[in-house]
């Protein structure tokens, strides 16, 4: 009987001369199998939760949100996804549904709906599913403003999650990892972010301008730490956007890890059109092309995350 890599090493034997057909079906053997093909890490002992933030646009902070998520269910972990943005781009890259009627963010912030009955498989990587966000979410700032307690209502609905906790409490059904994507702002839906996680992972792009306002946001987060989470922890710094054929980018990295340490992951993501390409797809580039430099490389960061482990 042939295994999937076997039939991925024959599909690549004929890579050279591949119609565009041959090369789709190579990637979908490589999306649906190459979880299998992979050793599976070590799960954590209790759930790790992520509030993935930077008010500057344009940093690949979405991307990076899905791919790491879609990376990690690939390493055999169980992943949950919060999109908080307005936008939707998370739940659109992660083939979900998120027009106005569905189940959202919204109806956990706003009406207090359970987590569970908002939340969506996502269709194309097993272990992952996602509470998507609607246009709804847009306007919740302002119905938030008169909620008693409004900048814990998230993580009011994630502690709520009966799947959420420690291997002796959540059982072996429970996440492994939470991923929150916020928008590009310092708003109320940040705020809720940031007061939910227990861990901070900051996208940069390697570009001149990769540290401008990321004073304010730290800011922030020690405004958050002092008064409503102790928790909150930056422990990841992930430089995204990396042309390694230019010195800039070379200098940004430097600088980036110069001022924070081991807080910055070895791997680079690097500027690439498949990962560009792979949301107007309605994929994840781990199942768009997981072959492609920038799957590597997200791959390759997911598994730095596992193994450093969260902070004590």
């Amino acid at each position: 009987m042939r295994t999937a890599a076997d039939l991925a090493a024959t599909i690549s034997e004929f890579a050279d001369e591949a119609t565009p057909l041959a090369r789709a079906a190579e990637h979908t053997v490589l999306a649906r199998h190459g979880a299998r093909m992979r050793p599976a890490l070590p799960r954590p002992d209790s759930t790790r939760v992520f509030v993935v933030a930077n008010q500057k646009g344009g940093v690949g902070k979405t991307t990076s949100t899905v791919n790491v998520a879609a990376a990690l269910a690939q390493l055999g972990q169980r992943i949950l996804v919060i999109d908080l943005d307005p936008q939707g781009n998370a739940s659109t890259a992660l083939g979900v549904e998120h027009h106005r009627g569905v189940a959202s963010t919204y109806d956990s912030l706003v009406e207090g709906a359970p987590l569970t009955e908002v939340i969506s498989p996502c269709p194309e990587v097993d272990n992952l599913d996602v509470v998507p966000a609607t246009i709804d979410l847009a306007g919740a700032e302002i119905e938030l403003v008169s909620v008693v307690a409004r900048e814990g209502r998230l993580q009011k609905a994630i502690a709520g999650h009966p799947r959420v906790g420690s291997a002796a409490d959540a059982g072996e059904e429970r996440y492994d990892y939470v991923f929150i994507d916020c928008p590009p702002s310092l708003g109320l839906l940040t705020l809720n972010a940031l007061v939910a996680g227990a861990e901070m992972m900051i996208p940069i792009q390697a570009e001149y301008y990769a540290l401008e306002g990321l004073g304010q946001l730290l800011e922030t987060v020690e405004m958050v730490r002092a008064h409503l989470n102790p928790r909150l922890d930056v422990s990841t710094i992930l430089v995204t956007m990396y042309d390694g054929r230019t010195r800039l980018a070379a200098g940004v990295a430097d600088e980036v890890r110069e001022h924070f340490g081991d807080q910055v992951l070895k791997t680079t993501i690097p500027r690439s059109v498949r990962v560009s390409e792979a949301p107007s797809y309605g994929q994840t580039v781990m199942t768009y092309d997981p072959g492609s430099p920038g799957a590597l490389c997200y791959l390759e960061a997911a598994r730095e995350i596992a193994t450093k482990g969260a902070p004590r």
